[in-house]
């Protein structure tokens, strides 16, 4: 094989592919290659081993490191934000505007909608497969192992609340609630008498869970 471009090639594919570049000092000619190991970083790199960091520049006056850690797993609530948008829930697309003003609008609408899902999420924590111990969060070690509390495990394997009650998905307790409908209705055979509406009575586990819904502020 000859020729800087074809040697430096068949160097690059096998460098990307194990992702080692770094370490390594190339020497290619028309008709040579040579490499030599970077020690120095060779042993930068194994002293930082194993360990995961996140930097920021934000002063440790404003964020210490321990909330550094804590707000960069909550990117993990934006990711399944944006998810619940696309797909589970909200299903913004598939987007057929063309105007820009109506996409803004259109999205703007499905950002307030999760808003409010959000706010319906947490007022409903204590009737979901979700952890209550929301405080714990605050305090806990941001670097070991998250541990739910012992309602939220008694829950997830009962699949039961605290009082019997069955627990649900943010999914399956929207279509339970989906039964309470509001009908308009006019006595049988009689086409000109006023119309009149009647309101399913909510069960318990439905009062309930409306009951939460005004509590949010």
């Amino acid at each position: 094989m000859r020729g800087r471009a074809e040697i430096g090639l068949r160097v690059g594919r096998v460098i990307n592919k194990h992702k080692v570049a770094k370490h390594f000092a190339l020497t290619i000619t028309e008709t040579s290659f040579r490499f030599a190991i970077r020690d120095e970083r060779v042993a930068t790199e194994a002293v930082l081993d194993g360990i995961y960091l996140i930097r920021t520049n934000v002063p440790a006056t404003h964020m210490t490191a321990e909330d550094a850690v804590r707000n960069y797993k909550a990117l993990s609530h934006v990711e399944r934000a944006f998810r619940s948008l696309k797909t589970l829930d909200l299903h913004v697309r598939p987007i057929h505007h063309r105007v820009a003003n109506r996409v803004r609008s259109h999205i703007f609408l499905c950002m307030l909608a999760y808003y409010v899902e959000w706010h319906m999420r947490n007022a409903w924590r204590s009737l979901l497969f979700a952890d209550e111990d929301q405080a714990a969060k605050a305090t806990r070690d941001p670097v070991a192992p998250a541990r739910r509390s012992e309602t939220a495990d008694e829950k997830a394997a009962t699949h039961r609340l605290a009082d019997g009650g069955v627990v649900h998905s943010f999914r399956t307790l929207l279509e339970d609630l989906s039964s309470i409908v509001r009908d308009t209705c006019r006595a049988r055979g009689q086409e000109d008498a006023p119309t009149f509406t009647v309101v399913t009575t909510a069960t318990p586990p439905q009062r309930r869970a409306l009951d939460l819904l005004k509590q949010i502020a």
